[in-house]
C-alpha cells in the first residue's frame, strides 16, 4: 500500500514538471529580457525629443528647442540629455552634417550627436555647428543640400538666417531703425541702429547687459526680444526670445503660443510707427528711415561715462544725454550734434535732446528759411527759434539742463558750415587749420558775461554771490519753477559765428559736458587729438571713435567727479557709423 502511494506521488510530480515545461516553452518569457538587453534603442524621452522626424512640421518645432532651455532671466543652459550619446548602430558607413536652428547658437558651443538610422538628406554624425534658418532646413530635408547654393551663403555668428555674399549682396542697403521708450520705468530711453551694423552683432531688448536697449523693468526678461535686419527681404523683423511675459506688436502677441514654453516666436515684420510692448508698462515706439544715400560724410565718435564712483564711492546717476542725427528727417545736407547735461534729474535732458532736433527740422522744412541759410551761410535765426520753441514745449518745472547744439550743413560745392548755440556750461570748440575757435559761452553765475547780463536786468548779483536758488547756472532749459521765482534766469542761447570747413582744412570739432572740461583744457584736448591722429593715421577703422575714447579715458584718469559725455567730429575722415545715435 505504501509503495502504491509513493509511485502515485512521483507520477503527479512528473506531470506537474511536464506541465510547467510546456508552459515555459509555449510563452517564452525570457524573450523580453533578451530583447531589452540586446536590442535597446534610444527613446525620445532620453533626448528630450526625437532627433529627426519625417513630419516637416514636427521637425521644425523640434529645431527651435533642441539644444537649449531658458531660465527666467533669459540665460542659456544645455539640455542635459544631449550630452548622452546614443548607442551607435553597426553598419553606419557615411557621415554628414545635421544643422538645427538654435536661439543661443551665437555662443559658439557645439554638441556631438550620433544617430542609429541614417536618413536620406539628413546630415549626421558630426559636430552641430552654427545653425541656419528653419526654411532652409526644410528644403534640405526635401531635396538635400544643393552645392551651388551653399557656395553663395555665409553664416554670421549672430544671425539665424544665411547672408548673401555674392555680387547681389544687400550690404549697400541702409535702413536706420530708431527706438524710443515712450512709457514704463525706462521712459525716454532712445537708441538707433543701421541695418549694415547688424552684421557685427544682433540688436537685443532686455533687462540685463549686454542688451542693446537696456530696460529697467522687472517684468522684462533678461533677454526678451531681438530685432534682425533680413537682408533677403530688406526689412526689420522682431522676434520674441522666449520671454516670460511675452511681447506685443501693436497690441497683438508675437511670442510662442505655448504658455510658459520659453520657445522663440516667429519673426514679424516691423514698420515705422509700430508700437512694441514688453512686460505690461514698457512701450517702445518704432521709427524706420531709409538712409541709402545719407551716411555721415565725416567721422563721428560719441561716448559717455557716469563716473559714478568718483565721489567717495557714492554712486550717483547719469544725467547727460548726447545725440546726433544726419541728415535731419526730410532735410538733406543738414545735421545736428548735441549734448544736454541735466541737473536735478535726467528728465529735462531727455526732453531737450528729443525736442530740440525736432524743432530745428521743423523750422528748416520751410524751403524759404532753408534757402536763406544756404545762401547767407548763417542759421542764427533758426537756432534761436529752435531754443525758444523747445523751452516752450518742455514741461520740466523742477529739473533743468544745459543744451549745446552744433548745426552742420553742406552747400552745393560740398563745403561744410558749422554754427553752434548753447545755454549752460557744456562747451564746444572747432579747430580749423590749427586755429582754435570757441563755439560756446559759459553761463555759470560766476562768469563775467553773465554778471554783465544780469546787471542789465536791473538786478545785479551781490558781491561773492555765486548761486541763484541753489543753482550755479544762469541759463538753462527747463527749471521753470525757479525761473518764475527769479527773472534773472534765462533760456536765451548764445549763438556762435559760422565756421566754414574745406576739405583740406584738417578740421575737427569737440562737444563735451563739464565733466571733461573740469579736468582737461581746450589746449590739452587739441594736443591729444593731434597725437591720436598721427598715431592712427593708417588705421582704416573709425578714427573719431578712437579719439573720443582716448579723451574720455584721460578724463577718467584725471579723476573727474562729474558725468562726462563727448562727441568728436573729424572732418578729415569718412564715417563708418549710423546716421543717428543717442547716448543716455
Amino acid at each position: 500500500m505504501l509503495q502504491s502511494i509513493v509511485v502515485f506521488t512521483l507520477i503527479l510530480f512528473m506531470l506537474n514538471l511536464l506541465s510547467i515545461a510546456i508552459l515555459v516553452f509555449a510563452f517564452r518569457p525570457w524573450r523580453f529580457f533578451f530583447y531589452s538587453y540586446h536590442s535597446r534603442t534610444v527613446k525620445v524621452g532620453e533626448l528630450e525629443r526625437s532627433l529627426v522626424s519625417n513630419d516637416v512640421d514636427v521637425a521644425l518645432d523640434q529645431s527651435n528647442n533642441l539644444t537649449r532651455n531658458y531660465d527666467l532671466d533669459g540665460q542659456c543652459h544645455r539640455t542635459e540629455a544631449l550630452l548622452r550619446s546614443p548607442r551607435r548602430t553597426q553598419g553606419l558607413n557615411h557621415k554628414q552634417r545635421l544643422s538645427f536652428a538654435s536661439p543661443c547658437s551665437a555662443l559658439g558651443d557645439s554638441v556631438v550627436l550620433d544617430v542609429s538610422d541614417p536618413l536620406q538628406g539628413i546630415l549626421v554624425g558630426e559636430t552641430l555647428k552654427r545653425p541656419f534658418g528653419t526654411e532652409h532646413f526644410v528644403q534640405l530635408q526635401k531635396y538635400g543640400r544643393p552645392e551651388k547654393q551653399s557656395q553663395n551663403l555665409t553664416f554670421g555668428a549672430e544671425n539665424d538666417r544665411p547672408q548673401e555674399s555674392g555680387p547681389n549682396a544687400t550690404s549697400d542697403q541702409r535702413s536706420c531703425l530708431s527706438l524710443e521708450v515712450v512709457s514704463g520705468p525706462s521712459c525716454g530711453l532712445q537708441c538707433s541702429v543701421l541695418s549694415t551694423s547688424t552684421v557685427k552683432e544682433p540688436f537685443t531688448l532686455g533687462r540685463v547687459p549686454p542688451s542693446n536697449l537696456l530696460l529697467k523693468d522687472l517684468e522684462v526678461s533678461g533677454k526678451h526680444a531681438r530685432i534682425n535686419w533680413n537682408s533677403n527681404k530688406l526689412r526689420w523683423e522682431l522676434v520674441d526670445m522666449g520671454s516670460l511675459n511675452g511681447t506685443l506688436l501693436n497690441s497683438r502677441p508675437i511670442n510662442h503660443p505655448g504658455s510658459g514654453s520659453r520657445q522663440w516666436g516667429n519673426p514679424v515684420e516691423l514698420a515705422s510707427g509700430d508700437k512694441i510692448t514688453v512686460g505690461t508698462t514698457s512701450n517702445i515706439y518704432v521709427h524706420i528711415s531709409s538712409q541709402n544715400d545719407h551716411l555721415v560724410p565725416f567721422g563721428v565718435g560719441m561716448t559717455s561715462d557716469p563716473m559714478s564712483l568718483r565721489r567717495g564711492g557714492k554712486k550717483f546717476p547719469m544725467e547727460d544725454v548726447c545725440y546726433y542725427q544726419w541728415p535731419l528727417p526730410g532735410i538733406d545736407q543738414f545735421g545736428v550734434f548735441g549734448i544736454c547735461d541735466g541737473h536735478g534729474g535726467v528728465e529735462a535732458a531727455k526732453s531737450a535732446s528729443k525736442i530740440l532736433p525736432e524743432m530745428v527740422a521743423t523750422i528748416l522744412s520751410d524751403s524759404v528759411k532753408r534757402e536763406r541759410v544756404v545762401s547767407q551761410h548763417d542759421c542764427s535765426d533758426v537756432l534761436r527759434d529752435a531754443f525758444s520753441q523747445t523751452e516752450a514745449h518742455m514741461d520740466n518745472y523742477y529739473e533743468g539742463c544745459t543744451a549745446t547744439l552744433l548745426l552742420v550743413w553742406a552747400d552745393a560745392d560740398d563745403s561744410l558750415f558749422a554754427q553752434c548755440a548753447n545755454v549752460g556750461d557744456s562747451a564746444c570748440f572747432i579747430n580749423v587749420d590749427g586755429k582754435q575757435i570757441k563755439m560756446t559761452e559759459d553761463h555759470k553765475i560766476s562768469s563775467y558775461s553773465e554778471r554783465v547780463r544780469m546787471e542789465g536786468t536791473g538786478e545785479p548779483l551781490k558781491d561773492g554771490e555765486t548761486r541763484l536758488c541753489g543753482l550755479n547756472l544762469a541759463r538753462m532749459l527747463g527749471d521753470k519753477f525757479v525761473k518764475q521765482q527769479d527773472s534773472r534766469f534765462s533760456s536765451e542761447p548764445y549763438i556762435s559765428q559760422v565756421v566754414r570747413i574745406n576739405k583740406t582744412s584738417r578740421a575737427f570739432a569737440l562737444l563735451a559736458s563739464d565733466g571733461l572740461w573740469d579736468v582737461i583744457s581746450f589746449k590739452k584736448a587739441i594736443q591729444i587729438v593731434v597725437q591720436m591722429r598721427e598715431r592712427y593715421s593708417n588705421d582704416k577703422g573709425n578714427l573719431a571713435e578712437k579719439i573720443a575714447d582716448v579723451l574720455l579715458n584721460e578724463a577718467r584718469t584725471l579723476r573727474t567727479k562729474d558725468n562726462t559725455s563727448l562727441i568728436f567730429l573729424d572732418f578729415d575722415t569718412t564715417s563708418t557709423v549710423p546716421p543717428c545715435g543717442v547716448h543716455p
